[in-house]
């Protein structure tokens, strides 16, 4: 059996025309500057969706937002797009640090600057709580997991490329191990998931996209976070994985739910190295083959905004 993911046909989307500007948030976590993507179309009579970027190792907002051409699927859509920018002082790298148990938690630092920058934006501008969604890649998408499983009252649902399980490594040394490799077997990757989540009042939806000829973060982890969110939140498989080819690459796809809705999805990527589907050269860690992961995400985040 095969089906296509959930995305709609290509589209010429229109350059972005909106606003894009430095913000900085100052809150008991510490400061962090952050770029905001206002789309023309914005208006505070009517509240928009909300979408929360977090960015790579090496990378910055401008860089994740001209990869992933975000912007502009935003400026059509009509939604907000604010990019948390992780700093060398905190990281060389500017790698989030989602590898560190002082993060792994609701009230890690890092973790609460990601969810005050979400929470400012809500307050300056008319935003629909319903539909408040985060994303991420790489070190964005481990960080993105945290973030959503420790907050299921502020994110209606994630997203995750090219990631990491929640709580697999604690260290840097391990965080390199498990990016190779994926978790060892036997490890419960449910108990990490919930030490951090606690008792969530509610479980995230969560997409998940990797590629699977990934050298830098092995394919095994992105089947590792999807196996994980469904062992910890309670969601069995729907149907058996389906393959599909989209725009040239062989996607192959598995769901969990329960009641008849999907609550995990998982798109690998055949070809597809350490980049975000589908998305643009003019950014760091991008590819334009394949489907356009930014398409999917917000498909994905139409189909699963927050119960009230």
């Amino acid at each position: 059996m095969t089906a296509a993911p959930t995305q709609p046909p290509a589209v010429t989307v229109p350059a972005a025309e909106g606003r894009f500007e430095w913000h900085t948030y100052a809150g008991a976590p510490g400061a962090r500057r952050y770029k905001l993507y206002v789309p023309a179309s914005y208006d505070a009579r009517r509240p928009a969706p909300l979408v929360v970027m977090l960015h790579g190792c090496t990378q910055d907002p401008d860089d994740l937002a001209r990869g992933t051409r975000m912007n502009a699927a935003a400026e059509r859509s009509g939604a907000l797009v604010a990019y948390p920018e992780q700093v060398a002082t905190a990281n060389p790298l500017r790698c989030w640090r989602w590898f560190e148990a002082a993060q792994q938690r609701r009230d890690g630092e890092e973790v609460a600057l990601v969810a005050g920058i979400t929470r400012e934006v809500m307050q300056r501008f008319a935003v629909d709580a319903r539909r408040v969604y985060l994303a991420g890649i790489s070190a964005g998408g481990a960080m993105a997991l945290i973030v959503a499983a420790s907050h299921p009252e502020l994110y209606a649902s994630a997203a995750s490329h090219s990631g990491v399980a929640v709580g697999v490594a604690v260290t840097a040394e391990a965080a390199w191990a498990m990016m190779r490799t994926g978790a060892p077997d036997g490890m419960d990757l449910a108990a990490r998931l919930l030490a951090v989540a606690g008792e969530p009042s509610r479980a995230v939806p969560l997409l998940v996209v990797h590629g699977l000829a990934d050298n830098t973060v092995s394919a095994r982890n992105a089947r590792q976070i999807a196996e994980q969110w469904a062992m910890a939140f309670g969601p069995v498989p729907n149907g058996a994985p389906e393959s599909a080819e989209v725009r040239g690459r062989r996607v192959e796809l598995a769901r969990w739910g329960r009641g008849g809705s999907t609550l995990v999805e998982l798109a690998v990527v055949s070809e597809l190295g350490h980049a975000w589907s589908g998305g643009s050269r003019a950014g760091t860690f991008a590819d334009e083959a394949g489907p356009e992961a930014t398409e999917l995400m917000l498909a994905f985040f139409a189909r699963h905004p927050r119960d009230e």
